[in-house]
Protein backbone atom coordinates (compact mmCIF):
# COMPACT_ATOMS: atom_id res chain seq x y z
CA UNK A 1 0.00 0.00 0.00
CA UNK A 2 2.83 2.45 0.80
CA UNK A 3 4.36 1.69 -2.49
CA UNK A 4 1.20 2.83 -4.50
CA UNK A 5 0.65 5.77 -2.67
CA UNK A 6 3.92 7.15 -3.20
CA UNK A 7 3.89 6.35 -7.32
CA UNK A 8 0.51 8.16 -7.99
CA UNK A 9 2.15 11.45 -7.57
CA UNK A 10 5.04 10.59 -9.65
CA UNK A 11 2.75 9.17 -12.27
CA UNK A 12 0.66 12.25 -12.63
CA UNK A 13 3.73 14.52 -12.34
CA UNK A 14 5.01 12.68 -15.45
CA UNK A 15 1.42 12.79 -17.56
CA UNK A 16 1.46 16.36 -16.85
CA UNK A 17 5.16 16.87 -17.58
CA UNK A 18 3.95 15.17 -21.00
CA UNK A 19 1.02 17.12 -21.74
CA UNK A 20 2.95 20.17 -21.44
CA UNK A 21 5.44 19.11 -23.68
CA UNK A 22 2.48 18.32 -26.08
CA UNK A 23 1.32 21.71 -25.92
CA UNK A 24 4.63 24.02 -25.91
CA UNK A 25 5.80 22.10 -28.78
CA UNK A 26 3.52 23.49 -31.40
CA UNK A 27 4.45 26.67 -30.20
CA UNK A 28 8.27 26.43 -29.90
CA UNK A 29 7.86 25.28 -33.87
CA UNK A 30 5.62 28.67 -34.52
CA UNK A 31 8.11 30.54 -33.19
CA UNK A 32 11.35 29.02 -34.83
CA UNK A 33 9.61 29.97 -37.93
CA UNK A 34 8.43 33.43 -37.36
CA UNK A 35 11.76 34.45 -36.32
CA UNK A 36 13.67 32.62 -39.82
CA UNK A 37 11.06 34.61 -41.19
CA UNK A 38 12.17 38.11 -40.03
CA UNK A 39 15.56 36.99 -40.94
CA UNK A 40 14.62 36.39 -43.99
CA UNK A 41 12.49 39.74 -44.43
CA UNK A 42 14.98 42.29 -42.69
CA UNK A 43 17.47 42.54 -45.68
CA UNK A 44 14.59 42.77 -47.75
CA UNK A 45 13.18 45.51 -46.05
CA UNK A 46 16.35 47.14 -45.64
CA UNK A 47 17.06 46.73 -49.49
CA UNK A 48 13.70 48.25 -50.34
CA UNK A 49 14.47 51.33 -47.58
CA UNK A 50 17.82 51.80 -49.76
CA UNK A 51 19.11 50.71 -53.63
CA UNK A 52 22.12 47.93 -52.87
CA UNK A 53 24.72 49.49 -54.96
CA UNK A 54 25.49 46.99 -57.93
CA UNK A 55 27.25 46.73 -61.10
CA UNK A 56 23.98 45.89 -63.61
CA UNK A 57 26.13 45.85 -67.29
CA UNK A 58 29.62 44.85 -68.41
CA UNK A 59 30.95 45.25 -71.94
CA UNK A 60 33.86 44.26 -73.62
CA UNK A 61 34.93 45.54 -76.96
CA UNK A 62 37.61 45.95 -79.71
CA UNK A 63 38.06 49.08 -81.70
CA UNK A 64 41.16 49.76 -83.77
CA UNK A 65 43.27 51.67 -80.69
CA UNK A 66 42.87 48.79 -77.89
CA UNK A 67 40.01 47.28 -75.97
CA UNK A 68 37.79 49.09 -73.67
CA UNK A 69 35.57 47.70 -70.77
CA UNK A 70 32.38 49.87 -70.75
CA UNK A 71 30.02 48.95 -67.36
CA UNK A 72 27.25 50.22 -65.65
CA UNK A 73 26.16 50.92 -61.96
CA UNK A 74 23.24 51.53 -60.07
CA UNK A 75 23.03 53.26 -56.61
CA UNK A 76 21.12 55.86 -55.15
CA UNK A 77 23.21 59.26 -53.66
CA UNK A 78 21.89 59.30 -49.83
CA UNK A 79 20.77 62.35 -48.91
CA UNK A 80 23.56 63.46 -46.59
CA UNK A 81 26.02 63.26 -49.31
CA UNK A 82 23.86 65.45 -51.27
CA UNK A 83 24.03 67.53 -48.47
CA UNK A 84 27.54 67.38 -48.12
CA UNK A 85 27.95 68.25 -52.27
CA UNK A 86 25.34 71.29 -51.63
CA UNK A 87 27.89 73.05 -49.35
CA UNK A 88 30.80 73.40 -52.30
CA UNK A 89 32.68 69.99 -51.22
CA UNK A 90 33.32 67.44 -53.58
CA UNK A 91 33.07 63.82 -53.92
CA UNK A 92 35.17 61.59 -55.56
CA UNK A 93 34.57 57.83 -57.22
CA UNK A 94 36.75 55.76 -58.44
CA UNK A 95 36.05 52.88 -61.58
CA UNK A 96 38.86 49.91 -61.80
CA UNK A 97 38.51 46.96 -63.69
CA UNK A 98 41.04 44.19 -64.32
CA UNK A 99 41.51 41.55 -66.88
CA UNK A 100 43.23 37.86 -65.83
CA UNK A 101 44.44 35.25 -67.69
CA UNK A 102 43.05 31.50 -66.47
CA UNK A 103 45.76 29.31 -66.02
CA UNK A 104 44.47 26.00 -65.32
CA UNK A 105 48.68 25.39 -63.83
CA UNK A 106 48.92 28.48 -61.84
CA UNK A 107 47.02 31.27 -60.49
CA UNK A 108 45.38 33.85 -62.91
CA UNK A 109 47.40 35.82 -64.42
CA UNK A 110 46.63 39.67 -64.74
CA UNK A 111 46.88 40.58 -67.96
CA UNK A 112 45.70 44.29 -68.34
CA UNK A 113 43.82 47.25 -65.49
CA UNK A 114 43.04 50.64 -65.54
CA UNK A 115 41.81 53.07 -62.88
CA UNK A 116 39.56 55.82 -63.79
CA UNK A 117 38.95 59.24 -61.14
CA UNK A 118 35.95 61.11 -61.08
CA UNK A 119 35.43 64.23 -58.82
CA UNK A 120 32.07 65.66 -58.70
CA UNK A 121 31.80 69.02 -57.50
CA UNK A 122 28.43 71.99 -58.21
CA UNK A 123 29.83 75.34 -58.87
CA UNK A 124 27.32 78.02 -56.80
CA UNK A 125 28.62 80.82 -59.57
CA UNK A 126 27.37 78.96 -62.24
CA UNK A 127 24.43 76.66 -60.56
CA UNK A 128 25.44 73.79 -62.53
CA UNK A 129 27.83 70.59 -61.28
CA UNK A 130 30.71 69.99 -62.59
CA UNK A 131 32.43 66.18 -63.55
CA UNK A 132 36.22 65.66 -63.91
CA UNK A 133 37.67 62.18 -64.94
CA UNK A 134 41.21 61.49 -64.62
CA UNK A 135 43.12 58.57 -65.10
CA UNK A 136 45.22 59.55 -61.69
CA UNK A 137 43.79 60.90 -58.34
CA UNK A 138 42.31 64.43 -58.83
CA UNK A 139 44.26 66.05 -55.76
CA UNK A 140 46.23 69.21 -57.27
CA UNK A 141 47.29 70.52 -60.05
CA UNK A 142 48.68 67.16 -61.48
CA UNK A 143 45.08 65.55 -61.37
CA UNK A 144 42.94 68.53 -62.62
CA UNK A 145 46.26 68.69 -65.40
CA UNK A 146 44.97 65.89 -67.16
CA UNK A 147 41.47 65.66 -66.03
CA UNK A 148 38.52 65.59 -68.29
CA UNK A 149 35.55 68.23 -67.15
CA UNK A 150 32.19 68.21 -68.23
CA UNK A 151 29.21 70.46 -66.85
CA UNK A 152 25.91 69.43 -65.93
CA UNK A 153 22.71 72.00 -65.44
CA UNK A 154 21.22 69.39 -62.49
CA UNK A 155 23.22 66.76 -60.13
CA UNK A 156 20.60 64.04 -61.47
CA UNK A 157 22.21 63.89 -64.61
CA UNK A 158 25.62 64.30 -63.56
CA UNK A 159 25.12 61.24 -61.23
CA UNK A 160 23.84 59.65 -64.67
CA UNK A 161 27.17 60.54 -66.32
CA UNK A 162 28.86 58.73 -62.92
CA UNK A 163 27.28 55.84 -63.44
CA UNK A 164 28.08 54.84 -67.04
CA UNK A 165 31.37 54.23 -67.18
CA UNK A 166 32.28 54.27 -70.47
CA UNK A 167 35.54 53.21 -72.84
CA UNK A 168 37.85 51.91 -70.10
CA UNK A 169 40.92 51.33 -72.13
CA UNK A 170 42.42 48.18 -70.90
CA UNK A 171 45.12 48.23 -73.43
CA UNK A 172 46.16 46.32 -77.03
CA UNK A 173 44.16 43.37 -77.95
CA UNK A 174 47.88 41.63 -77.80
CA UNK A 175 48.21 43.06 -74.16
CA UNK A 176 45.02 41.42 -73.34
CA UNK A 177 45.12 38.40 -75.12
CA UNK A 178 42.75 36.71 -77.88
CA UNK A 179 41.01 34.17 -75.63
CA UNK A 180 37.11 33.37 -76.50
CA UNK A 181 36.20 34.84 -73.11
CA UNK A 182 38.02 36.87 -70.54
CA UNK A 183 37.90 37.22 -66.69
CA UNK A 184 37.13 40.77 -65.87
CA UNK A 185 36.80 42.22 -62.18
CA UNK A 186 35.30 45.44 -62.15
CA UNK A 187 34.46 47.86 -59.17
CA UNK A 188 33.01 50.84 -58.20
CA UNK A 189 33.29 53.19 -55.11
CA UNK A 190 32.73 56.71 -53.55
CA UNK A 191 36.49 57.12 -52.43
CA UNK A 192 36.40 59.31 -48.55
CA UNK A 193 40.03 59.47 -48.59
CA UNK A 194 39.85 61.86 -51.24
CA UNK A 195 37.48 64.13 -48.68
CA UNK A 196 38.53 66.86 -46.44
CA UNK A 197 40.50 65.46 -43.18
CA UNK A 198 37.55 66.68 -41.30
CA UNK A 199 34.98 64.72 -43.44
CA UNK A 200 37.17 61.68 -43.64
CA UNK A 201 37.06 61.45 -39.31
CA UNK A 202 33.00 62.23 -39.46
CA UNK A 203 32.32 59.68 -42.18
CA UNK A 204 33.80 56.33 -40.70
CA UNK A 205 31.28 54.05 -39.63
CA UNK A 206 28.12 56.04 -41.59
CA UNK A 207 26.47 53.27 -43.92
CA UNK A 208 25.57 56.18 -46.11
CA UNK A 209 29.20 57.07 -47.11
CA UNK A 210 29.72 53.13 -47.89
CA UNK A 211 29.13 52.57 -51.67
CA UNK A 212 30.60 49.81 -53.57
CA UNK A 213 29.74 47.57 -55.94
CA UNK A 214 31.89 44.77 -57.73
CA UNK A 215 30.94 42.14 -59.85
CA UNK A 216 33.35 39.53 -61.76
CA UNK A 217 32.47 37.88 -65.30
CA UNK A 218 33.39 35.72 -68.46
CA UNK A 219 33.02 38.37 -71.29
CA UNK A 220 33.60 37.72 -75.24
CA UNK A 221 35.19 40.40 -76.89
CA UNK A 222 33.11 41.96 -78.99
CA UNK A 223 33.75 43.95 -82.14
CA UNK A 224 33.20 47.93 -81.91
CA UNK A 225 30.16 48.78 -83.75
Amino acid sequence: MTTTASSTPCLKNVRAEARRRRILAPLAGLLLAWALLLTCLLPIAVAQGRVVPSVTQMRLEQADDGVYLTAAVQFELPSLVEEVLDKGIAIYFVAEAEVFQERWYWTDRKVAQVTRHMRLAYQPLTRRWRLNVSPVPITGAAGFGVSLNQNFDSLADAMDAVKRVGRLRLGDVAEVGDEPLHQVVFRFRLDTSQLPRPFQIGVVGQADWNIVAERSAKLALEKQR
